[in-house]
């Protein structure tokens, strides 16, 4: 039976853990998951420090270039006190955020060490919200839980889409929102298989790129076509209503070093999709 966390008492103070499950480890299921949990257990230091500047950003700021939500209006359509759900919230920052902009935030994540960090950060700032270890595709909320699904760079990378698509449909009242933030397919394309900077040749069949590895030690991360990723949303059962294409300003920096801006001006490194639950 799925659990309505969200009726439970002290929810502010609550963290809740979950492994994965045995159906999961016996299918295969784990295979990737468990790679990127390593992967972000790793990364978790560098992460928590970036995840730390978000916090104290002047205002909410989105995805690779920190694009201002005052500039992308991505939550204009939200009522005051709507019920979000974060697919890999990491550090919390975009939660935090949340919280400070009136709706009422759950942030989802299968790595503890970054949990951990949204919990300092917590404290720091003095803003509580859930905080929930679970895989994205596998969420302990009832069906219809809330107005808007989020994931920048979660489990929109990190998760395979022909999971976390139904589950986010799943948790979403009727008529609720889905945004996403994914790397840019020809930013993808164009990556080399070191994982280094993009250049400006194609080095990767486009075709091919559903699951891409850059190393042995590197996490796993899902990359669909733009029609694959059409095909899914409306499979599921969404209406797509935006593919933003970000073009970062002149001047402006990654979050992380993986691109070079000049090249994100020239081609699309950024996009953000934005779909309803029909």
């Amino acid at each position: 039976m799925p659990l309505n966390l969200r009726r439970s008492t002290s929810a502010a103070d609550i963290v809740v853990r979950s492994e994965p499950t045995v159906a999961e480890k016996a299918t295969g299921r784990s295979d990737y998951l468990e790679r990127n949990r390593e992967a972000w257990s790793r990364w978790a230091a560098r992460s928590a420090a970036k995840g730390a500047e978000g916090w104290r950003t002047d205002q909410l700021r989105w995805g690779m270039w920190m694009s201002a939500e005052s500039e992308l209006g991505l939550l204009n359509q939200l009522a005051p006190g709507a019920d979000i759900v974060e697919l890999g919230c990491g550090s919390g920052a975009l939660c935090g955020w949340f919280m400070r902009a009136g709706f009422r935030p759950v942030g989802i994540d299968f790595a503890p060490l970054q949990l951990a960090a949204a919990e300092r950060l917590q404290q720091e700032h003095d803003l509580r919200f859930w905080l929930v270890q679970a895989n994205a595709e596998s969420v302990p909320f009832d069906k219809e839980s809330f107005d808007l699904a989020v994931s920048e760079y979660g489990a929109s990378l990190w998760s395979d889409p022909r999971r976390w698509l139904p589950e986010a449909h799943r948790l979403l009242k009727p008529n609720g929102l889905l945004i996403f933030f994914t790397t840019g397919g020809m930013m993808t394309a164009c990556t080399p298989e070191s994982g280094d900077q993009p250049g400006r040749t194609l080095v990767r069949d486009y075709f091919e790129s559903y699951r891409t590895e850059f190393g042995s030690d590197s996490g796993v991360e899902f990359h669909p076509t733009h029609g694959e990723w059409i095909r899914q949303l409306r499979a599921c059962g969404f209406s797509i209503e935006g593919l933003i294409e970000l073009r970062p300003p002149a001047g402006a920096k990654p979050r992380y070093d993986v691109v070079d801006p000049e090249w994100a001006r020239r081609w699309p490194s950024e996009e953000i999709w934005i779909a309803r639950k029909t």
